[in-house]
């Protein structure tokens, strides 16, 4: 959808908005609304309200029915048609991206512009007038006031969702309509459109609860308003929006990068915006969890640790494209990679490549890290009661059609427990804040703006630490350099496939050094007595270039709107 493609009328808006998390509403008395209806009626506005919080993406099939780690160094996805190898291949760009970011988000906000501007008007009469029932108005207007800044938030959450991608893009704040010169808009500056979801995170913050009550669980809080603002003021802060050197001669630098306060500023604020979310989520019973698999089970979105999900209904999808093919119905799906196999420490706490960690590349598994083995299934790992056989011959390897291509398999978020032959189901809560993530978000910008502080060292061991990872602390006394590569590391391993690593290669700008490298696997040869030999190999040549570090906006876009100004070097 264009940005000019906007709503003919009212009735028009319903009949694509109405969208619940139960479904969509009766047709037929869809067809029957009237504007008055749809904009003053209760029910129905506070399905409009469900719809917008229904656009906020999910990670698990979100390119072409891949996660975003295949098109990262974490994972490459094992069915050939998935439009996710695009980014890996380097054939993508203005005219055809695999991940249609700019018309999916544009259309939400659109939906929050066209209900920001008629939610004033929702009809309660029949409480106002009613001495009976007063109660319930009084409740129906806090909620309905409430409504405002939780789409508000959400518009804000979009246009993160837009820059992180773009850079400064068009803030349209109002609905557009058809009498408006579309040709005239432009793109905002980065720093106006950063600006204006800070402020909109304030704002919903002021009104907001801290925490809702279990039958509100999923809705917008004063937490997670404060954790996007914590997660945009790092973004901010880091080297991508601050280093407009990789675009030399572009002539719209303000649409790629900050001018104004200095870098130390900019980390300094991202700091005291991570502890300020941090001391508001533990003091309203939010905590670490001791048990780092509950956080993306089925039961995720009542994990303490978590401060905002999306939640899905009743489904096998997942697991359908992640189970190994040794499993009846299994898709292979995303194929964790070597690369990140490699990440994951010794249990003492050393990288494998150092020489005294312990590491032997024949019996590579063991004393690792041990979110190693509950992110990733890999060979001789027990899951769904039987051994897993990657091994050449094995039954989840090669050279069975779609095993995998890397040698391991998808643990993460995947229900082991759900029969695929008895189309067995289970909710699905994907992730979007957590309270490790503040942790490592204060950390790391508290080493850029105040290295050597104890804080650094402390928050990073909480999430090294929990129970049933139990990581060795990390010294205060490392270097500046060296806690940088560590946090870099713990971002890595402690948020694998959860959509993080291919934002923070581009944010840190170090994407070229990763996603340019070879994707690598491990190939296992089973010996006529049993034992197993080892051997890693490249699985695929990838591409990444410096114009790679934006998004292209749309070509179709600037076509019909010529005030559009492209990405750097994608001309």
């Amino acid at each position: 959808m264009n940005i000019k493609s906007k709503y003919r009328s009212i009735a028009i808006l319903c009949l694509l908005l109405f969208y619940s998390c139960d479904g969509y509403l009766d047709p037929e008395a869809m067809v029957e609304l009237t504007a008055d209806q749809a904009t003053k009626d209760y029910n129905y506005s506070k399905s409009r309200v469900a719809s917008i919080y229904a656009d906020i993406r999910a990670g698990f099939s979100e390119i072409g029915g891949a996660m975003m780690a295949s098109a990262s160094d974490e994972a490459e996805h094992a069915v050939e048609s998935s439009n996710v190898h695009h980014f890996n291949r380097g054939t993508w760009n203005q005219f055809s991206n695999p991940d249609n970011a700019w018309s999916h988000y544009y259309r939400a906000i659109s939906k929050v512009n066209q209900y920001l501007i008629s939610s004033d008007s929702i009809n309660l009469d029949r409480y106002k007038h009613n001495p009976d029932l007063q109660d319930a108005y009084r409740n129906y207007l806090a909620e309905i006031h409430r409504w405002r800044y939780e789409v508000r938030f959400l518009r804000a959450y979009f246009y993160f969702e837009l820059i992180k991608r773009y850079g400064g893009v068009p803030l349209i704040k109002t609905p557009i309509v058809f009498d408006d010169n579309l040709k005239e808009i432009s793109r905002d500056k980065l720093g106006e459109c950063i600006q204006f979801i800070l402020d909109e995170c304030d704002s919903a913050a002021v009104v907001l609860p801290p925490r809702h009550a279990s039958e509100e669980l999923g809705r917008i809080t004063k937490v997670t308003a404060l954790a996007l603002k914590s997660r945009v003021l790092l973004y901010a802060a880091s080297d991508l929006f601050n280093n407009p050197g990789w675009a030399t001669g572009y002539a719209n630098p303000e649409l790629i990068s900050l001018s104004g306060e200095s870098r130390e500023k900019r980390w300094a604020d991202a700091a005291d915006a991570a502890k300020e979310v941090i001391e508001l989520a533990e003091s309203n019973g939010y905590a670490l969890s001791g048990s780092y698999t509950s956080l993306f089970g089925p039961n995720t979105h009542t994990n303490n640790e978590v401060l905002f999900f999306r939640r899905e209904g009743n489904s096998n999808s997942f697991e359908r494209n992640n189970f190994s093919v040794g499993f009846d119905l299994g898709g292979s799906g995303t194929n964790p990679s070597q690369n990140l196999v490699d990440a994951y420490e010794m249990r003492n706490g050393k990288p494998i490549n150092d020489n005294n960690s312990g590491y032997n590349p024949q019996n590579p598994y063991i004393n690792r890290d041990p979110r190693l083995e509950m992110t990733i299934i890999r060979n001789n790992s027990q899951f769904k009661g039987r051994i897993i056989e990657t091994f050449e011959g094995g039954l989840d390897g090669p050279p069975i059609i779609r095993a995998t291509k890397t040698g391991y398999y998808l643990r993460k978020y995947v229900n082991e427990d759900l029969n695929l032959v008895t189309n067995q189901t289970s909710t699905h809560s994907w992730v979007i804040f957590r309270l490790a993530e503040l942790y490592l978000n204060y950390a790391e910008a508290l080493n850029e703006s105040d290295p050597g502080n104890s804080d650094i060292a402390k928050y990073i061991n909480k999430v090294r630490q929990r129970s049933d990872v139990n990581m060795p602390a990390i010294s205060s006394e490392w270097s500046q350099l060296q806690i940088r590569e560590r946090i870099y590391n713990e971002r890595r391993v402690e948020f694998a496939f959860e959509g993080h690593r291919f934002w923070d290669l581009r944010r840190w700008m170090i994407a070229s050094d990763f996603l340019s490298a070879p994707l690598s696997g491990v190939k296992i040869n089973k010996n006529p007595d049993y034992s197993l030999d080892y051997s890693f190999r490249e699985v695929e040549t990838r591409v990444f270039s410096p114009k790679m570090y934006l998004y292209p906006i749309p070509q179709n876009e600037i076509r019909i709107n010529k005030s559009l100004i492209q990405n750097p070097l994608w001309n």
